[in-house]
């Protein structure tokens, strides 16, 4: 056999091994150094702890550092953006998707082209400010919509030309709108994709400190905004286990949405954005 033969063999499992490798890696030593005492853990490694701590640690983190009120903080936020940018960013790519026409193509490249250009936070903190939204969770809220609407527009317009335009049309027939076409026809042909960017703007949503930095903080406590404020405090100064502790805590609503939706994520990927 040739070398570029058992190369092209083997490629497959060596790049199963390097991303087994990249993922796995950072999650054991998450787990791990969660699970050490104080004085093993200001060294963080891979190696096991000599005595599992994890429950207690666990257990101090949710008592003394604010998980719970941390955790409605962030579902106070995290639940409405997301609803509302998959509801609106769906309508939109149903619009842009079955009305082909150049004022629609630029319409679209301008709407997508949020995944690659950031926005300006000073502007959008000034912008805040003057609607007197700064500090406020509705002000977080409309700003998580109109940095994420370009994900689902980009997932969903790809998704919604792959739907038969016969089923919309003989729901017309029947006497249907605009918009119960689109709630009672296309919303739930949308599913698949819809769970998929839900699991990524869930992602960015629950995991971000930077926007809700300039936004909210020091009005409202999210999980990332509190971790960040407890790990400069003298709680977890240098308590590497119960940094730790935290993070698989606040991470745990994420696994648990993966978990759930993972079949319909990986339709979602394979029918929709490829298409």
């Amino acid at each position: 056999m040739s070398d570029s033969g058992l190369w092209k063999r083997l490629q497959p499992l060596v790049t199963l091994v390097l991303v087994a490798g990249a993922i796995g890696v950072p999650l054991w030593l998450v787990f791990v150094t969660a699970a050490k005492s104080r004085g093993e853990a200001l060294t963080p490694g891979l190696s096991l702890p000599t005595e599992w701590h994890l429950l207690d640690n666990l257990a101090q983190v949710w008592t003394d550092g604010a998980v719970l009120p941390a955790t409605l903080g962030s579902l106070l936020v995290v639940v409405p953006s997301v609803a509302g940018v998959l509801l609106f960013g769906s309508m939109a790519a149903w619009i842009l998707a079955r009305r082909a026409t150049r004022v629609n193509a630029v319409l679209y490249a301008l709407a997508i082209s949020g995944i690659v250009l950031p926005p300006a936070v000073v502007t959008v903190v000034l912008l805040l400010r003057h609607l007197g939204l700064a500090g406020t969770a509705t002000g977080m809220i409309g700003v998580y919509m109109g940095i994420y609407l370009s994900t689902v527009i980009f997932f969903v317009t790809g998704f919604v030309r792959t739907i038969p335009i016969s089923l919309e049309e003989a729901a017309q027939l029947d006497g249907a709108g605009p918009l119960r076409v689109f709630w009672l026809v296309v919303l739930p042909l949308l599913r698949p994709v819809l769970a998929t960017a839900t699991i990524l703007v869930c992602l960015y949503v629950w995991n971000d400190v930077f926007y809700a930095f300039f936004v909210i903080g020091g009005r409202l406590d999210t999980l990332p905004l509190n971790l960040f404020r407890v790990a400069s405090a003298g709680l977890y100064l240098n308590n590497w286990h119960l940094i730790f502790a935290y993070v698989i805590l606040m991470s745990l609503p994420l696994i648990v949405l993966f978990a759930v939706a993972q079949r319909k994520i990986i339709s979602g990927i394979t029918s929709g954005a490829v298409k």
